[in-house]
């Protein structure tokens, strides 16, 4: 997949970081915190989700990128309970701390713009060997992430395998959202969930729980699935 996205480099200190932004903002899709009663919702329509998963795969392969997708801002949904929250995907090498990001987001200015090509076969072979791993030990693994939140902004820290793995959440909270009978009504749809690949807090099933939903917009009877020919409208009796 081609993402078009801003690049920044903002300097703090004696750092110099890279962060990534998707250029046009995911407006219809929304997150809430996930801290406060452990449960968060990201909810979004089929654009969101599908450009979600992308900036997953390419956080995974980017040890020394910082992504961030603004998400506070985005059009309320009749579903999405708590206080909206941004997005913040990193790995632990560049040294991001959530304290300082404050001062990095206020810097956040004039990007560069840049196009990056997600490749989703590396990305599934990356999700296979997580999910080998956890199933291996027991629902275990090595590798898990990490969230945090602070100034209103979701936190997730992990590495290549476990980013890989929760980008083939988004992919098919994309595909089969359409499908679900309650999308089809108009409705969100709980379709996948980000909490297995949550650090545990204690016990492998204690964690805070991140579940992914999808509602179409525009309307579903105006939604058309990407690949399919535009529907036209049939002719009636006075039809020329």
């Amino acid at each position: 997949m081609l993402l078009k996205a801003r690049e920044f480099r903002p300097r703090t200190g004696p750092h110099t970081y890279r962060i990534v932004q998707p250029r046009q903002p995911l407006r219809h899709t929304t997150l809430n915190d996930p801290l406060g009663d452990r449960w968060g919702y990201l909810l979004g329509d089929h654009d969101g989700l599908s450009r979600l998963a992308a900036l997953f795969s390419f956080a995974a392969f980017s040890r020394h990128t910082i992504v961030h997708v603004p998400l506070r801002d985005s059009l309320p949904r009749a579903y999405a309970p708590g206080v909206p929250v941004d997005l913040v995907l990193a790995h632990r090498s560049p040294g991001l701390r959530p304290s300082a990001w404050p001062r990095l987001r206020a810097r956040l200015r004039t990007g560069t713009p840049l196009t990056v090509r997600t490749d989703e076969a590396r990305t599934a072979a990356h999700a296979a060997a997580w999910h080998e791993e956890w199933e291996r030990r027991h629902w275990r693994a090595s590798e898990w992430l990490r969230p945090a939140v602070h100034a209103r902004t979701l936190f997730l820290f992990g590495g290549r395998d476990v980013f890989s793995a929760a980008a083939t959440a988004f992919e098919t909270a994309a595909g089969f959202g359409p499908l679900e009978k309650r999308a089809r009504q108009g409705h969100d749809a709980l379709i996948a969930s980000l909490t297995p690949y949550l650090e545990p807090v204690g016990q492998w099933w204690d964690r805070t729980e991140i579940d992914i939903g999808f509602q179409a917009h525009p309307p579903l009877h105006r939604f058309r699935r990407p690949g399919s020919p535009a529907s036209r409208r049939s002719r009636t009796a006075a039809s020329a």
